[in-house]
């Protein structure tokens, strides 16, 4: 019999019985979702009160010599035989010489260790790899990225029985197996667990025996490299209604590997996803009967399938769409700076216009903070971390700050990026940026249920053990287990409202800091901002209770906060490892300053709609004692960044490092070319403006210009007006006509370049653009 103990019993009873009554046991499928990862950074901005000097000494991410040895070969050789224009509008995929490069250099076995015969890259090599692919083609850098990311390979690898292991690793990683994964079906977006899609447990016949297996019913849809793979990664509810594994009968999400040539599966045509052509599409399944061995890892694995979702999207959340976000800053930064130094208005390079400048400091700084935060996380999954938080918040605001930035590098560019052509090399990034804000999680959801809502329970100090004591059924051990943690979070909150209050009250003037040099005021805000967040995150768990769930615009704004804190982290990280270059200064200056400004917005707009209004008066009173005062970058800082972009430098080839720019015949290649012709010749036009000479044949006579300075002036001109010259088309070649066709069916991908196959339940009226078939 336990003994009574006074505060336990008098005390912590009373809150744990009112605990139980405002907060939700976690589901299941929470539960799954909060094991599958763990926690890094996130956790150390949750405590209040970081620890900077652990940050500046997590290692540098670095690429290994194999690693840059792949990228400057294979990778580039890649890069040169793709044809983004001729993918988009004429063949609407990879050449077959393409896709069989891909495989022959194992591409798709990037994260395969070498022992099974693939890459074994790291997360830093791996991210690298997308993220140079995809500053030629998006499309190429989603069909190479795919397989190593939201596969079956790393479910395997993960998860897999030894035998599986043994059969598929090798087979995935020399191609002659295309994986697809399937998860989203019409019914299930989101909502995972909505899925319909279903297995029974059952005896069939297998390669002409009578085995124990599953009999399976799907409609998978949005399924990447779905139209060519010859084996399928299928997410589906598992039922046991005879009881033949046990005595569960609703058994839950489960993963198996189905190959595409079994029966009853039917590989629908393809989906075109805003204009990208990397192969997508649906799929179905009949009655289609696998053996238990086909589940990945095996009958002990059933039902896990949930677990194995959540820790298979951290590689696409935290390396693949963040490499490909931040591929495209970097892109936008060189050709939007460059375009806008050669191009001039009324005699003046347009990026010298402030109403340009600002866009051109927004992209820079979005590149340099985008990076940070990337490479950041990729040293942390390096070094074995699994931080399902940081995955989700980093893939939010990884895409979102890329459609910032490509929209502001349309703008700069005008009718150049808006006329189609194989002279328009912004189109095809314009068109991606939908793909990347919708894939592996949606980031209106991300954002709004997934960075706070997880964060607040996995990389809170307390948060989980008070829960999981709330939910224990051994009513005494849960109240045990609650007593212990919950004076543990009552300290804690005390100590972290002082300190907010502290920190806050004198402008962050005694938060701790490295010595950072000229960043270290940095580190005295980020402190502020930490603990105001720590505050501000316990006094709306406490009010609010389980009803936060359904608070998703408050969850959303605490959520930026979050996600601000480890973004300006990262560029912090970053400008340190880099040997804190003072020419790099303005852009760090840009990332925080700009992020503080979104922080003091959210907390004035938490506080603002916190329903407990006193809740919301005493936050505001101890976090923001003068209101917001944050306003962003000056006006110099701005148009620091924005020179950046316009002058060859150090800061500019670091910002835009490992950028695929192609020949001079190529329209990347023709813009880089007419930029340096532009700055080599810039003294020249400056030593006849100096002498008001306007004509260049009288600088020759006059003698301030020579011949060969004349020449070099003709051929920057002439490099200038390719640049600016869009494409046009004959009227009959833009004609689209109808054809009531479809593609033969075929038993399996060509090893030569896969091709779809279509089922006969889809047939139906195909359309063609220029005689090509949609």
């Amino acid at each position: 019999m336990t003994s009574f103990n006074l505060r336990r019993d008098l005390i912590t009873r009373p809150i744990l019985q009112w605990a139980r009554g405002v907060m939700p046991a976690l589901s299941q499928t929470e539960r799954e979702a909060l094991d599958a990862g763990d926690t890094w950074w996130d956790a150390a901005l949750f405590t209040g009160d970081p620890d900077w000097n652990q940050l500046l000494a997590f290692p540098k991410a670095t690429l290994r010599p194999d690693e840059q040895a792949f990228i400057d070969g294979a990778v580039n050789t890649l890069c040169a035989m793709v044809d983004d224009w001729q993918m988009t509008w004429e063949t609407r995929d990879l050449s077959p010489e393409t896709w069989a490069y891909l495989k022959d250099q194992k591409f798709f076995g990037m994260i395969i260790p070498q022992r099974y015969g693939g890459l074994g890259f790291s997360a830093f090599g791996h991210a690298e790899v997308v993220r140079k692919i995809a500053t030629r083609s998006a499309s190429a850098a989603v069909t190479a990225m795919v397989p190593n990311s939201l596969g079956p390979g790393e479910l395997i690898l993960k998860f897999g029985t030894k035998a599986q292991q043994d059969h598929w690793l090798p087979r995935l990683a020399d191609g002659r197996e295309i994986p697809a994964f399937g998860l989203t079906s019409p019914e299930a977006g989101s909502d995972a667990s909505a899925m319909v899609d279903e297995g029974v447990v059952c005896y069939g016949t297998w390669q002409g025996k009578d085995v124990l297996g599953i009999r399976l019913n799907w409609h998978k849809r949005y399924i990447t490299l779905g139209p060519v793979c010859t084996v399928l990664g299928l997410a589906f509810k598992l039922y046991d209604p005879d009881h033949l594994l046990g005595a569960v009968e609703d058994i839950g999400i489960t993963c198996a590997l189905v190959p595409t040539d079994t029966p009853g599966v039917e590989i629908g045509r393809r989906h075109l996803p805003a204009f990208q052509t990397f192969q997508n599409g649906p799929n179905w399944g009949k009655d289609v009967f696998i053996p238990m061995d086909l589940v990945i890892g095996g009958a002990e694995r059933v039902g896990q399938g949930w677990k194995m979702l959540m820790t298979a999207l951290g590689a696409g959340r935290g390396i693949s769409l963040p490499a490909m976000s931040g591929a495209a800053a970097a892109f936008s930064a060189l050709t939007t700076g460059a375009y806008a130094r050669v191009r001039s208005q009324f005699h003046v390079p347009i990026g010298k216009f402030e109403g340009v400048q600002e866009r051109l400091a927004r992209i820079a700084g979005n590149a340099y903070l985008l990076d940070g935060a990337r490479r950041l996380t990729c040293t942390g999954l390096d070094f074995g971390h699994h931080p399902s938080v940081i995955s989700a918040l980093l893939k939010s605001g990884a895409t979102e700050r890329m459609r910032v930035v490509i929209n502001d590098a349309m703008d700069v560019h005008g009718g150049k990026a808006v006329i189609e052509g194989p002279r328009n090399y912004m189109g095809s990034q314009y068109r991606a940026i939908p793909v990347g804000i919708t894939v592996e999680g949606a980031n209106i959801l991300t954002r709004s249920l997934m960075v706070f809502g997880q964060g607040a329970i996995r990389a809170h100090p307390y948060m989980l053990s008070e829960i999981l004591a709330i939910g224990d059924e051994d009513r005494a051990q849960g109240l045990a287990d609650f007593d212990a943690v919950f004076w543990k979070h009552v300290a804690h909150a005390i100590r972290t409202g002082l300190r907010a209050w502290g920190r806050s009250w004198t402008n962050g003037a005694i938060s701790p800091a490295p010595d950072a040099g000229r960043a270290t005021r940095f580190y005295r805000q980020m402190g502020r901002y930490s603990a105001a967040f720590a505050l501000t995150s316990d006094i709306a768990l406490l009010t609010l209770g389980g009803e936060l769930k359904r608070k998703e615009m408050l969850s959303g704004r605490l959520g930026d906060i979050l996600s601000e804190l480890y973004f300006l982290s990262g560029a912090l990280k970053r400008w340190e490892d880099e040997g804190r270059q003072d020419a790099d200064f303005p852009l760090l200056r840009w990332c925080l300053e700009s992020g503080f400004s979104t922080i003091e917005q959210r907390f004035d707009e938490v506080f603002a709609n916190l329903p407990n209004r006193l809740a919301g008066w005493l936050l505001r009173i101890a976090v923001l004692p003068l209101g917001p005062r944050r306003r962003g970058p000056s006006d110099h800082v701005t148009r620091a960044c924005a020179d950046l972009l316009l002058e060859p430098s150090a800061t500019r080839d670091r910002l835009v490092e490992n950028v695929y720019v192609g020949g001079k015949d190529e329209a990347v290649g023709q813009l880089i070319d007419a930029f340096e012709r532009v700055v080599a010749t810039q003294p020249i036009h400056d030593r006849l403006r100096a002498q008001k000479i306007r004509d260049w044949k009288d600088g020759v006579e006059a003698g301030w210009v020579t011949p060969d300075e004349i020449a070099a002036l003709e051929a920057a001109d002439k490099a200038v007006a390719a640049v600016i010259a869009v494409d046009d088309f004959a009227h009959d070649g833009l004609a689209v006509k109808s054809q009531a066709a479809a593609r033969p069916a075929v038993s399996a991908a060509k090893a030569d370049g896969p091709e779809p196959r279509t089922p006969a339940s889809d047939l139906g009226e195909q359309r063609t653009f220029s005689g090509v078939e949609l």
